[in-house]
Formats: C-alpha cells, sequence, structure tokens
C-alpha cells in the first residue's frame, strides 16, 4: 500500500473499523443540471441508500415515486415496489449505455444504475482501494484556491462498477479526500475530465464521510467550470453498522 493511501485511509478512519461495518445507509438530497439533461428531472431528489460496504450492492427509495424503490448489483437492476415486486428490470445494464453521449435521454433504469453504481463508489472510497486488484499510485500534487494537495491515481478492477477504470483523487494537508476526478464511460467519449468536489467531513460511526458533494466540468487547464453544477449531493444521518 503506498503512503499516501495509508495517510487517507487513517484519516477516514483506518481500516479495522471500515471492515468490522456490515451496513452503511444516509439520507440523500441530490440536484444538478444532469437529471433534467438526461430527461430524468426529481428522480432523486429526496431518498435514503443503503448499502453492502464489502458488496456491490445498494437500494435507494423512494425511487421516482412513492412506494416505489431501486435495487442495484453492477450485473442487474429493478424497479420494484417496497414489498419486492419488480416493476422494471433489466440485466448487464452497462451494456444499455453503449452509444450514449452526454446528451442522451436515460429511462428510469439508467438513472438507477448510475445512482447505484456512483453512491457506492463515493461511500466506499479510500477503504475499498486497500482490497485485492486496487492499484493506487500518487502522481504530482496540484495547487488550488492557495493550497496543495497530493494526488493519488486509483486503477479499479473490471469487477467493479464505477465512473471509469483510472480515477485520481486529491488530498489535503489532514489526509481527506477534496476532489476527485473521473470521465464516465456511460456518458461516451470525453476529452475532459468530471471535477467532484467534496466538504463538510464529519465522523459517523467511527467513519469520516464528506457530507456535501458538488461535481462540475473541468476547462482545458484541468480548472473547475463553476457554473452549471452538474451534480449536487447532500448526505445526512450517515449509520454505519
Amino acid at each position: 500500500m503506498s503512503d499516501l493511501l495509508e495517510t487517507v485511509i487513517a484519516a477516514h478512519g483506518g481500516l479495522d473499523r471500515w471492515r468490522s461495518a456490515s451496513r452503511i445507509t444516509a439520507e440523500v438530497q441530490a440536484g444538478g443540471a444532469l437529471w433534467g439533461l438526461k430527461g430524468q428531472p426529481g428522480v432523486l431528489d429526496r431518498y435514503s441508500i443503503s448499502l453492502d460496504p464489502h458488496r456491490q450492492s445498494a437500494t435507494l427509495a423512494p425511487f421516482a415515486g412513492p412506494g416505489l424503490r431501486a435495487a442495484y448489483t453492477p450485473d442487474r437492476v429493478v424497479i420494484e415496489s417496497l414489498d419486492g415486486q419488480v416493476t422494471e428490470e433489466r440485466v448487464k445494464p452497462r451494456e444499455s449505455f453503449a452509444g450514449h453521449t452526454l446528451e442522451t435521454p436515460w429511462d428510469r433504469l439508467h438513472a438507477a444504475y448510475f445512482a447505484g453504481y456512483a453512491m457506492w463508489t463515493y461511500l466506499t472510497e479510500p477503504f475499498v482501494f486497500a482490497e485485492p486488484g486496487f492499484t493506487a499510485t500518487e502522481i504530482e500534487p496540484w495547487e488550488e484556491n492557495g493550497e496543495t494537495w497530493r494526488r493519488l491515481q486509483v486503477t479499479f478492477p473490471d469487477r467493479i462498477a464505477t465512473h471509469s477504470r483510472v480515477q485520481t483523487y486529491y488530498v489535503d494537508a489532514k489526509g481527506l479526500i477534496r476532489r476527485h476526478d473521473y470521465r464516465p464511460d456511460v456518458f461516451g467519449a470525453a476529452d475532459r475530465d468530471s471535477a467532484h468536489y467534496t466538504w463538510e467531513h464529519r465522523t459517523f460511526g467511527g467513519l469520516v464521510f464528506p457530507t456535501r458533494r458538488s461535481v462540475h466540468l473541468t476547462d482545458e487547464h484541468n480548472q473547475k467550470v463553476a457554473e452549471p453544477v452538474i451534480i449536487s449531493i447532500d448526505l445526512t444521518d450517515i449509520t454505519v453498522s
């Protein structure tokens, strides 16, 4: 494990606490321009997420209306009633994004798959980087807003559904992740990264999570484009059991 990865994991609560966790839940308020652009405004305004931190599995409820929830795994995504009656289902959901661009409209199952894998990634980083198949390498630092952030380039194994195989994490002097760059494969070919900012880190159940997030496009100099906010995420009531 790299020195920087050890620092980041320790700052977020440590592997011992992480490995003892069996379930993470949170209340989520989401917004941003993406959902309207994809033809799914309001689909994820407010919901609860419950996930298995050691296996890619999550449920989001309510989803797309009262009495419905989305259940996500990398190989299958469904929309179902709260008692488990399936109303929509898609197996091998990643394949349904073939040929998509940023402007391609989504159906509800596209939105459920995207939110499922993205939120699972956000709520398991940086601990998941210590698992077999991940590689994490420190690259050159980055100056932003008068701060110097060390950077960790992480390569995800094929078994993990996520934005892209290679992603970059920006780490402040306290060891906290403050920015996260990637190019989502589900949006098709892109020539610039998305810059995902995190702040207001708080401790829940012995683990540290940022409670506010915003995603932006970047310019040709890798600087944040302030508007529009592509996605915003506010988290409350995080529990680790």
